[in-house]
Protein backbone atom coordinates (compact mmCIF):
# COMPACT_ATOMS: atom_id res chain seq x y z
CA UNK A 1 0.00 0.00 0.00
CA UNK A 2 1.38 3.72 -1.24
CA UNK A 3 -1.94 5.36 0.29
CA UNK A 4 -0.33 9.24 1.14
CA UNK A 5 -4.07 10.77 1.49
CA UNK A 6 -5.53 10.82 5.30
CA UNK A 7 -8.71 10.21 4.34
CA UNK A 8 -8.08 7.21 2.40
CA UNK A 9 -5.96 5.84 4.51
CA UNK A 10 -8.75 6.00 7.13
CA UNK A 11 -11.37 4.67 4.69
CA UNK A 12 -8.79 1.53 3.93
CA UNK A 13 -8.10 0.98 7.83
CA UNK A 14 -11.72 0.61 8.72
CA UNK A 15 -12.10 -1.71 5.73
CA UNK A 16 -9.31 -3.88 7.42
CA UNK A 17 -10.51 -3.70 10.72
CA UNK A 18 -14.04 -4.88 9.24
CA UNK A 19 -12.62 -7.52 6.84
CA UNK A 20 -9.39 -8.78 8.69
CA UNK A 21 -9.50 -12.19 7.21
CA UNK A 22 -10.43 -11.29 3.44
CA UNK A 23 -6.88 -10.48 1.36
CA UNK A 24 -8.46 -10.78 -2.10
CA UNK A 25 -11.23 -8.14 -1.30
CA UNK A 26 -8.34 -5.61 0.59
CA UNK A 27 -6.01 -5.87 -1.98
CA UNK A 28 -9.00 -4.97 -4.67
CA UNK A 29 -9.69 -2.04 -2.37
CA UNK A 30 -6.21 -0.89 -1.72
CA UNK A 31 -5.76 -1.15 -5.58
CA UNK A 32 -8.48 1.51 -6.19
CA UNK A 33 -8.22 4.32 -3.54
CA UNK A 34 -4.32 4.33 -4.41
CA UNK A 35 -5.85 5.46 -7.90
CA UNK A 36 -8.45 7.93 -6.67
CA UNK A 37 -6.16 9.93 -4.70
CA UNK A 38 -5.57 12.78 -7.74
CA UNK A 39 -9.83 12.60 -7.51
CA UNK A 40 -10.06 12.99 -3.62
CA UNK A 41 -7.59 16.23 -3.72
CA UNK A 42 -9.95 17.48 -6.78
CA UNK A 43 -13.07 17.15 -5.36
CA UNK A 44 -13.33 17.18 -1.65
CA UNK A 45 -16.83 16.85 -1.63
CA UNK A 46 -16.13 13.38 -1.92
CA UNK A 47 -15.27 13.69 1.44
CA UNK A 48 -18.01 15.25 2.96
CA UNK A 49 -20.30 13.06 1.13
CA UNK A 50 -18.90 9.84 2.18
CA UNK A 51 -19.01 8.46 -1.33
CA UNK A 52 -15.88 6.23 -1.03
CA UNK A 53 -16.53 5.11 2.60
CA UNK A 54 -20.16 4.08 0.74
CA UNK A 55 -18.62 2.91 -2.21
CA UNK A 56 -16.36 0.25 -0.32
CA UNK A 57 -18.70 -1.10 2.03
CA UNK A 58 -21.80 -3.97 -0.06
CA UNK A 59 -25.51 -2.50 -0.05
CA UNK A 60 -25.83 -6.30 0.76
CA UNK A 61 -23.98 -9.42 1.56
CA UNK A 62 -26.21 -12.83 1.49
CA UNK A 63 -24.73 -16.12 2.39
CA UNK A 64 -26.65 -19.22 2.82
CA UNK A 65 -26.59 -23.44 2.36
CA UNK A 66 -26.74 -25.26 -0.34
CA UNK A 67 -27.53 -28.73 0.49
CA UNK A 68 -28.24 -31.60 -1.98
CA UNK A 69 -28.14 -35.23 -3.12
CA UNK A 70 -25.40 -36.94 -4.90
CA UNK A 71 -25.99 -39.83 -7.11
CA UNK A 72 -24.90 -42.30 -4.23
CA UNK A 73 -28.23 -40.87 -2.22
CA UNK A 74 -25.29 -39.05 0.24
CA UNK A 75 -26.85 -35.20 1.62
CA UNK A 76 -23.67 -32.94 0.92
CA UNK A 77 -23.99 -28.96 2.19
CA UNK A 78 -22.09 -26.17 0.39
CA UNK A 79 -22.55 -22.72 0.87
CA UNK A 80 -23.62 -20.20 -1.50
CA UNK A 81 -22.94 -16.59 -1.55
CA UNK A 82 -24.26 -13.48 -3.89
CA UNK A 83 -22.61 -9.90 -2.71
CA UNK A 84 -25.16 -7.15 -4.20
CA UNK A 85 -22.54 -4.41 -4.06
CA UNK A 86 -23.74 -1.42 -5.85
CA UNK A 87 -27.07 -0.38 -7.57
CA UNK A 88 -26.45 3.56 -8.22
CA UNK A 89 -26.52 3.48 -11.92
CA UNK A 90 -28.23 -0.06 -12.35
CA UNK A 91 -29.71 -3.33 -11.16
CA UNK A 92 -27.02 -5.67 -9.45
CA UNK A 93 -24.71 -7.19 -12.70
CA UNK A 94 -22.08 -9.93 -12.18
CA UNK A 95 -21.08 -13.67 -12.55
CA UNK A 96 -21.57 -16.72 -10.46
CA UNK A 97 -18.37 -18.88 -10.40
CA UNK A 98 -18.11 -22.17 -8.48
CA UNK A 99 -15.06 -23.24 -7.30
CA UNK A 100 -14.01 -24.68 -3.96
CA UNK A 101 -11.85 -21.82 -3.67
CA UNK A 102 -14.67 -19.56 -3.29
CA UNK A 103 -15.36 -17.61 0.07
CA UNK A 104 -16.18 -14.25 1.09
CA UNK A 105 -13.10 -12.52 0.61
CA UNK A 106 -12.90 -13.59 -3.37
CA UNK A 107 -17.32 -12.76 -4.15
CA UNK A 108 -16.49 -9.19 -2.37
CA UNK A 109 -13.14 -7.96 -4.42
CA UNK A 110 -15.37 -9.69 -7.43
CA UNK A 111 -18.40 -7.70 -7.10
CA UNK A 112 -16.02 -4.57 -5.95
CA UNK A 113 -14.00 -5.03 -9.03
CA UNK A 114 -17.66 -5.20 -11.10
CA UNK A 115 -18.79 -1.96 -9.51
CA UNK A 116 -16.19 -0.22 -11.55
CA UNK A 117 -16.16 -2.62 -14.51
CA UNK A 118 -19.90 -2.25 -15.26
CA UNK A 119 -19.76 1.71 -15.14
CA UNK A 120 -17.20 1.34 -17.67
CA UNK A 121 -19.22 0.00 -20.09
CA UNK A 122 -21.20 2.72 -20.19
CA UNK A 123 -24.28 0.66 -20.05
CA UNK A 124 -26.56 0.82 -17.26
CA UNK A 125 -25.62 -1.99 -14.35
CA UNK A 126 -24.58 -1.52 -11.38
CA UNK A 127 -21.85 -4.41 -9.31
CA UNK A 128 -22.55 -7.87 -7.92
CA UNK A 129 -21.25 -11.20 -8.04
CA UNK A 130 -21.86 -14.78 -6.01
CA UNK A 131 -21.42 -18.56 -6.51
CA UNK A 132 -20.23 -21.19 -4.36
CA UNK A 133 -17.48 -23.48 -3.06
CA UNK A 134 -19.20 -26.53 -4.95
CA UNK A 135 -17.15 -28.12 -7.39
CA UNK A 136 -18.41 -29.24 -10.58
CA UNK A 137 -15.54 -31.03 -11.80
CA UNK A 138 -16.27 -34.98 -11.45
CA UNK A 139 -20.07 -34.31 -11.06
CA UNK A 140 -22.52 -35.56 -13.14
CA UNK A 141 -25.04 -33.94 -15.30
CA UNK A 142 -27.75 -34.74 -12.49
CA UNK A 143 -25.45 -33.79 -9.73
CA UNK A 144 -25.26 -30.67 -11.14
CA UNK A 145 -28.77 -30.23 -12.31
CA UNK A 146 -29.69 -31.09 -8.67
CA UNK A 147 -27.06 -28.83 -6.90
CA UNK A 148 -28.39 -25.57 -9.13
CA UNK A 149 -32.02 -26.24 -8.23
CA UNK A 150 -30.92 -25.82 -4.49
CA UNK A 151 -28.97 -23.04 -5.36
CA UNK A 152 -31.31 -21.35 -6.76
CA UNK A 153 -33.80 -21.88 -4.17
CA UNK A 154 -32.30 -19.75 -1.86
CA UNK A 155 -30.54 -17.08 -4.74
CA UNK A 156 -34.37 -16.51 -6.25
CA UNK A 157 -35.37 -14.77 -3.11
CA UNK A 158 -33.13 -12.02 -4.62
CA UNK A 159 -32.67 -11.44 -7.48
CA UNK A 160 -34.56 -10.22 -10.64
CA UNK A 161 -34.52 -8.87 -14.18
CA UNK A 162 -34.56 -5.50 -12.63
CA UNK A 163 -32.85 -5.96 -9.53
CA UNK A 164 -30.53 -8.15 -9.68
CA UNK A 165 -29.03 -10.59 -12.74
CA UNK A 166 -26.52 -12.80 -12.28
CA UNK A 167 -24.61 -14.66 -15.35
CA UNK A 168 -21.79 -17.08 -15.17
CA UNK A 169 -18.31 -17.12 -14.35
CA UNK A 170 -15.46 -20.16 -13.55
CA UNK A 171 -17.28 -23.36 -13.14
CA UNK A 172 -20.92 -21.79 -14.42
CA UNK A 173 -21.38 -22.40 -17.98
CA UNK A 174 -24.20 -23.32 -20.46
CA UNK A 175 -25.32 -26.16 -18.35
CA UNK A 176 -25.24 -24.94 -15.20
CA UNK A 177 -27.21 -21.59 -16.68
CA UNK A 178 -29.82 -23.61 -18.18
CA UNK A 179 -30.47 -25.74 -14.80
CA UNK A 180 -30.39 -22.39 -12.84
CA UNK A 181 -32.62 -20.46 -15.35
CA UNK A 182 -35.47 -23.60 -15.29
CA UNK A 183 -35.48 -23.54 -11.50
CA UNK A 184 -35.93 -20.13 -11.01
CA UNK A 185 -38.60 -19.95 -13.88
CA UNK A 186 -40.16 -22.90 -11.67
CA UNK A 187 -40.37 -20.81 -8.76
CA UNK A 188 -41.16 -17.79 -9.91
CA UNK A 189 -43.78 -18.38 -12.64
CA UNK A 190 -42.34 -15.98 -14.85
CA UNK A 191 -40.28 -15.86 -18.44
CA UNK A 192 -37.86 -12.82 -17.94
CA UNK A 193 -34.24 -11.83 -18.34
CA UNK A 194 -32.72 -12.84 -14.40
CA UNK A 195 -29.81 -14.07 -15.58
CA UNK A 196 -27.37 -14.17 -19.04
CA UNK A 197 -25.56 -16.25 -20.88
CA UNK A 198 -29.05 -18.67 -21.52
CA UNK A 199 -29.09 -20.65 -24.26
CA UNK A 200 -30.13 -19.28 -27.35
CA UNK A 201 -33.23 -21.08 -27.91
CA UNK A 202 -34.42 -19.28 -24.27
CA UNK A 203 -33.48 -15.51 -24.38
CA UNK A 204 -29.85 -15.83 -24.94
CA UNK A 205 -27.72 -13.86 -27.41
CA UNK A 206 -25.35 -14.67 -30.16
CA UNK A 207 -21.42 -13.72 -29.40
CA UNK A 208 -21.75 -13.81 -25.64
CA UNK A 209 -20.10 -17.01 -25.27
CA UNK A 210 -17.28 -15.54 -27.02
CA UNK A 211 -17.78 -11.76 -26.02
CA UNK A 212 -15.04 -11.60 -22.67
CA UNK A 213 -12.37 -13.08 -25.41
CA UNK A 214 -13.32 -10.94 -28.31
CA UNK A 215 -13.23 -7.98 -26.14
CA UNK A 216 -9.91 -8.37 -24.45
CA UNK A 217 -8.75 -8.47 -27.83
CA UNK A 218 -10.56 -5.94 -29.20
CA UNK A 219 -8.95 -3.68 -25.85
CA UNK A 220 -6.08 -4.73 -26.59
CA UNK A 221 -5.52 -4.06 -30.32
CA UNK A 222 -6.80 -0.32 -29.53
CA UNK A 223 -4.55 0.28 -26.82
CA UNK A 224 -1.42 -0.98 -29.12
CA UNK A 225 -2.68 0.95 -31.76
CA UNK A 226 -2.91 4.05 -29.85
CA UNK A 227 -0.16 3.91 -27.60
CA UNK A 228 2.49 1.93 -29.50
CA UNK A 229 1.35 1.95 -33.29
CA UNK A 230 1.29 -1.38 -33.95
CA UNK A 231 -1.64 -3.79 -33.63
CA UNK A 232 -1.81 -8.23 -33.10
CA UNK A 233 -0.52 -8.45 -36.61
CA UNK A 234 3.02 -10.80 -37.00
CA UNK A 235 3.00 -10.42 -32.88
CA UNK A 236 3.77 -14.06 -30.63
CA UNK A 237 1.00 -14.20 -28.12
CA UNK A 238 0.66 -16.41 -24.85
CA UNK A 239 -2.47 -16.78 -23.28
CA UNK A 240 -2.73 -18.61 -19.60
CA UNK A 241 -5.59 -20.59 -19.04
CA UNK A 242 -7.93 -22.47 -21.63
CA UNK A 243 -11.95 -21.90 -20.81
CA UNK A 244 -14.31 -19.93 -22.18
CA UNK A 245 -12.17 -16.39 -21.95
CA UNK A 246 -8.79 -18.00 -22.93
CA UNK A 247 -10.24 -20.01 -26.19
CA UNK A 248 -12.20 -16.80 -28.09
CA UNK A 249 -9.03 -14.99 -26.76
CA UNK A 250 -7.05 -17.45 -28.48
CA UNK A 251 -9.42 -16.78 -31.55
CA UNK A 252 -9.71 -13.75 -32.12
CA UNK A 253 -6.02 -12.62 -31.59
CA UNK A 254 -5.70 -15.35 -34.65
CA UNK A 255 -8.37 -13.39 -36.50
CA UNK A 256 -6.32 -9.94 -35.76
CA UNK A 257 -3.26 -11.62 -37.06
CA UNK A 258 -1.38 -13.01 -33.78
CA UNK A 259 0.42 -16.15 -33.50
CA UNK A 260 -0.90 -17.85 -29.87
CA UNK A 261 1.73 -21.00 -28.66
CA UNK A 262 0.57 -21.37 -25.65
CA UNK A 263 -1.97 -22.16 -22.76
CA UNK A 264 -2.74 -23.78 -19.95
CA UNK A 265 -4.68 -24.58 -17.01
CA UNK A 266 -4.53 -25.88 -13.22
CA UNK A 267 -2.06 -29.06 -13.90
CA UNK A 268 0.38 -26.97 -16.35
CA UNK A 269 0.58 -25.39 -19.61
CA UNK A 270 1.05 -26.53 -23.69
CA UNK A 271 3.59 -24.79 -26.15
CA UNK A 272 3.08 -25.15 -29.58
CA UNK A 273 5.54 -23.23 -32.08
CA UNK A 274 3.54 -23.72 -34.56
CA UNK A 275 0.70 -21.78 -33.00
CA UNK A 276 -1.78 -23.50 -31.42
CA UNK A 277 -4.31 -25.71 -33.47
CA UNK A 278 -8.00 -24.18 -31.89
CA UNK A 279 -10.16 -27.05 -33.20
CA UNK A 280 -7.95 -29.29 -31.32
CA UNK A 281 -9.02 -27.20 -28.18
CA UNK A 282 -12.20 -26.93 -27.94
CA UNK A 283 -12.65 -30.66 -28.65
CA UNK A 284 -10.53 -31.35 -25.72
CA UNK A 285 -12.00 -28.47 -23.63
CA UNK A 286 -15.24 -27.83 -24.79
CA UNK A 287 -16.68 -31.32 -25.85
CA UNK A 288 -14.63 -33.96 -23.69
CA UNK A 289 -13.43 -31.82 -20.72
CA UNK A 290 -10.06 -33.13 -20.50
CA UNK A 291 -6.92 -31.35 -19.22
CA UNK A 292 -4.65 -29.40 -21.60
CA UNK A 293 -2.19 -31.93 -21.62
CA UNK A 294 -4.21 -33.87 -24.10
CA UNK A 295 -3.49 -31.28 -26.32
CA UNK A 296 0.38 -32.90 -26.36
CA UNK A 297 -0.50 -36.27 -27.34
CA UNK A 298 -2.89 -35.31 -30.40
CA UNK A 299 -0.54 -32.43 -32.09
CA UNK A 300 3.16 -33.48 -32.81
CA UNK A 301 5.01 -30.11 -32.60
CA UNK A 302 3.36 -29.35 -29.10
CA UNK A 303 5.04 -30.27 -25.54
CA UNK A 304 3.25 -30.75 -22.16
CA UNK A 305 5.14 -29.31 -18.86
CA UNK A 306 3.44 -29.65 -15.52
CA UNK A 307 2.77 -26.83 -13.28
CA UNK A 308 0.64 -23.60 -14.94
CA UNK A 309 2.95 -20.57 -14.31
CA UNK A 310 5.45 -21.96 -15.99
CA UNK A 311 3.89 -20.68 -19.28
CA UNK A 312 5.43 -17.36 -18.30
CA UNK A 313 8.45 -18.17 -19.56
CA UNK A 314 7.64 -18.79 -22.94
CA UNK A 315 8.67 -15.67 -25.14
CA UNK A 316 5.68 -13.68 -26.66
CA UNK A 317 5.43 -10.03 -27.34
CA UNK A 318 1.75 -10.36 -25.71
CA UNK A 319 0.46 -11.58 -22.84
CA UNK A 320 -3.14 -12.24 -21.85
CA UNK A 321 -3.55 -13.98 -18.36
CA UNK A 322 -7.21 -15.61 -18.65
CA UNK A 323 -7.04 -17.72 -15.95
CA UNK A 324 -7.39 -17.07 -12.62
CA UNK A 325 -6.53 -14.30 -10.04
CA UNK A 326 -2.79 -13.61 -8.74
CA UNK A 327 -1.72 -16.02 -11.29
CA UNK A 328 0.88 -13.78 -12.59
CA UNK A 329 3.74 -12.90 -9.91
CA UNK A 330 6.04 -10.82 -9.56
CA UNK A 331 8.55 -12.95 -10.39
CA UNK A 332 6.53 -14.22 -13.89
CA UNK A 333 6.35 -10.21 -15.06
CA UNK A 334 10.51 -10.05 -14.64
CA UNK A 335 10.52 -13.31 -17.08
CA UNK A 336 7.95 -11.91 -19.54
CA UNK A 337 9.99 -8.30 -19.59
CA UNK A 338 13.71 -10.22 -20.00
CA UNK A 339 11.83 -12.16 -22.99
CA UNK A 340 10.63 -8.77 -24.83
CA UNK A 341 6.76 -8.65 -23.88
CA UNK A 342 5.71 -5.45 -25.45
CA UNK A 343 1.79 -5.51 -23.89
CA UNK A 344 -0.38 -7.38 -21.64
CA UNK A 345 -3.60 -7.28 -20.92
CA UNK A 346 -5.58 -8.87 -18.05
CA UNK A 347 -8.48 -11.36 -19.71
CA UNK A 348 -9.23 -13.05 -15.71
CA UNK A 349 -10.25 -10.75 -12.30
CA UNK A 350 -6.83 -9.37 -10.98
CA UNK A 351 -4.58 -12.37 -12.60
CA UNK A 352 -1.47 -9.88 -11.65
CA UNK A 353 -0.37 -9.48 -8.17
CA UNK A 354 0.61 -6.19 -7.47
CA UNK A 355 4.16 -6.43 -7.80
CA UNK A 356 3.96 -8.10 -11.29
CA UNK A 357 2.17 -4.88 -12.23
CA UNK A 358 4.86 -2.70 -10.79
CA UNK A 359 7.24 -4.67 -12.56
CA UNK A 360 5.61 -3.77 -15.88
CA UNK A 361 4.75 -0.38 -15.46
CA UNK A 362 8.40 0.72 -14.44
CA UNK A 363 9.51 -1.54 -17.91
CA UNK A 364 7.27 0.77 -19.88
CA UNK A 365 4.38 -2.48 -20.92
CA UNK A 366 1.90 -1.33 -21.97
CA UNK A 367 -0.77 -3.09 -19.10
CA UNK A 368 -4.40 -3.62 -19.48
CA UNK A 369 -6.09 -3.83 -16.26
CA UNK A 370 -8.65 -6.71 -15.98
CA UNK A 371 -11.60 -3.49 -14.86
CA UNK A 372 -11.14 -2.54 -18.35
CA UNK A 373 -10.43 -5.13 -20.69
CA UNK A 374 -12.01 -8.01 -19.99
CA UNK A 375 -15.47 -6.02 -19.81
CA UNK A 376 -16.52 -7.46 -22.73
CA UNK A 377 -18.30 -10.56 -21.32
CA UNK A 378 -20.33 -8.38 -18.74
CA UNK A 379 -21.20 -5.61 -21.69
CA UNK A 380 -23.24 -8.50 -24.25
CA UNK A 381 -24.67 -9.63 -21.11
CA UNK A 382 -26.18 -5.98 -21.09
CA UNK A 383 -26.97 -6.55 -24.87
CA UNK A 384 -28.72 -9.81 -23.56
CA UNK A 385 -30.62 -7.93 -20.84
CA UNK A 386 -32.27 -5.03 -23.90
CA UNK A 387 -32.64 -8.13 -25.99
CA UNK A 388 -34.92 -10.20 -23.46
CA UNK A 389 -36.78 -6.53 -22.61
CA UNK A 390 -37.33 -5.81 -25.70
CA UNK A 391 -38.50 -9.52 -26.94
CA UNK A 392 -35.81 -9.11 -29.53
CA UNK A 393 -32.75 -10.66 -31.22
CA UNK A 394 -29.78 -9.01 -32.75
CA UNK A 395 -27.54 -10.81 -35.33
CA UNK A 396 -24.12 -11.79 -34.36
CA UNK A 397 -22.20 -9.42 -36.59
CA UNK A 398 -24.66 -6.79 -35.17
CA UNK A 399 -23.65 -7.76 -31.58
CA UNK A 400 -20.19 -8.08 -32.25
CA UNK A 401 -19.96 -4.78 -33.35
CA UNK A 402 -21.54 -3.32 -30.65
CA UNK A 403 -18.90 -5.50 -28.62
CA UNK A 404 -15.80 -4.22 -30.61
CA UNK A 405 -17.33 -0.05 -30.37
CA UNK A 406 -18.01 -0.63 -26.44
CA UNK A 407 -14.25 -1.65 -25.96
CA UNK A 408 -12.71 0.89 -27.78
CA UNK A 409 -14.82 3.34 -26.26
CA UNK A 410 -13.49 1.47 -22.72
CA UNK A 411 -10.19 2.06 -24.03
CA UNK A 412 -10.16 5.61 -24.88
CA UNK A 413 -12.34 6.52 -21.66
CA UNK A 414 -9.67 5.06 -19.21
CA UNK A 415 -6.91 6.35 -21.29
CA UNK A 416 -8.31 9.89 -20.93
CA UNK A 417 -9.03 9.68 -17.47
CA UNK A 418 -5.43 8.69 -16.78
CA UNK A 419 -4.38 11.78 -18.67
CA UNK A 420 -6.47 14.20 -17.32
CA UNK A 421 -5.40 13.04 -13.59
CA UNK A 422 -1.70 13.66 -14.74
CA UNK A 423 -1.15 9.90 -15.03
CA UNK A 424 -0.71 9.68 -18.63
CA UNK A 425 -1.04 6.31 -19.95
CA UNK A 426 -1.58 4.01 -16.42
CA UNK A 427 -4.61 2.29 -17.59
CA UNK A 428 -4.86 0.88 -13.81
CA UNK A 429 -5.26 4.28 -12.11
CA UNK A 430 -7.54 5.40 -15.60
CA UNK A 431 -10.18 2.64 -15.52
CA UNK A 432 -10.08 3.06 -11.46
CA UNK A 433 -11.18 6.87 -11.79
CA UNK A 434 -13.25 6.69 -14.96
CA UNK A 435 -15.36 4.09 -13.76
CA UNK A 436 -15.28 5.50 -10.30
CA UNK A 437 -16.47 8.98 -11.51
CA UNK A 438 -19.72 8.15 -13.08
CA UNK A 439 -21.21 5.98 -9.79
CA UNK A 440 -19.77 8.98 -7.74
CA UNK A 441 -22.07 11.06 -9.86
CA UNK A 442 -25.24 8.62 -9.56
CA UNK A 443 -24.49 8.23 -5.48
CA UNK A 444 -24.18 11.71 -4.88
CA UNK A 445 -27.77 12.37 -6.83
CA UNK A 446 -29.39 10.18 -4.97
CA UNK A 447 -28.25 10.97 -1.45
CA UNK A 448 -27.36 8.99 1.55
CA UNK A 449 -29.52 6.14 0.93
CA UNK A 450 -27.21 4.57 -0.95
Amino acid sequence: MKLKNSYLLGVYDTVVKRNPCEPEFLQAVGEVLESLEPVVEKNPQLIKAGIIDRIVEPERMIVFRVSWVDDAGKVNVNRGFRVQFNSAIGPYKGGLRFHPSVNASIIKFLGFEQIFKNSLTGLPIGGGKGGSDFDPKGKSDNEIMRFCQSFMTELSKHIGADTDVPAGDIGVGAREIGYLYGQYKRLRNEFTGVLTGKGLTYGGSLARTQATGYGLCYFTNEMLSVMKSTDFKGKTVVVSGSGNVAIYATEKAMQLGGKVVALSDSSGYVYDPEGIKLDVVKQIKEVERARISEYANRVESATFTEGCSGIWTVPCDIALPCATQNELNEESAKALVANGVIAVAEGANMPSTPEAVEVFQKAGILFGPAKAANAGGVATSALEMSQNSMRYSWTFDEVDKKLSDIMVNIFHNTYNASKKYGCDGNLVVGANIAGFEKVADAMSAQGVAY
